[in-house]
């Protein structure tokens, strides 16, 4: 399984929504709180594509977008075999 990396901030509910799609498919995914870690925001920022709205969400070097586009690939089936690839 690709490493799942998501941009988040604790008051955030898509970002709550995007953790537990993730967790409820049983993903393993490493947070970065850019509240906790501000220098961080540039690095997402910049990964992201100008991105600057959380979640920002990567699997593998992929960015995916944010909860929205998550729940798009799940919906359409294709969440799954980008995890798995």
């Amino acid at each position: 399984m690709k490493p799942v990396e998501i941009f988040t901030s604790p008051m955030c509910g898509f970002c709550h929504a995007a953790k537990r799609l993730l967790s409820q498919k049983g993903v393993s995914f490493s947070e970065v709180d850019i509240w906790a870690e501000p220098d961080r925001k540039a690095e997402m920022i910049q990964r992201a594509n100008g991105g600057r709205t959380v979640p920002q969400i990567f699997i593998g070097d992929q960015h995916v977008g944010g909860c929205d586009e998550l729940y798009a690939l799940e919906r359409s089936g294709k969440l799954d075999p980008l995890l798995a690839a």
